[in-house]
């Protein structure tokens, strides 16, 4: 499984990503190993992610995201917390 995923940062900065283990990635950004971006941000916390089966699609789904706005960003967030999905 791949996946495409939002992590709010402790300066409440959003980061979008990709990978095929969610929770190691999560795991590696907490941990200061995870992106530059987090290095110097984390902890991190998972508010947003979809599955895909290929990371090609996981990967252009990142790309489209990154492309939104900030409020994009934080509607695209919000609407996922209304389905009350789990997180990992």
């Amino acid at each position: 499984m791949n996946y495409t995923y939002i992590v709010r940062c402790k300066d409440d900065t959003l980061y979008c990503g990709w990978t095929n283990n969610l929770e190691k990635r999560l795991a590696s950004h907490n941990a200061g190993t995870g992106a530059k971006y987090t290095r110097s941000r984390h902890p991190v916390t998972l508010v947003y992610f979809e599955t895909f089966d290929t990371k090609e699609a996981a990967m252009s789904r990142e790309y489209a995201i990154k492309q939104l706005s900030r409020q994009e960003k934080l509607k695209l967030i919000a609407d996922f917390e209304k389905t009350k999905r789990p997180t990992l």
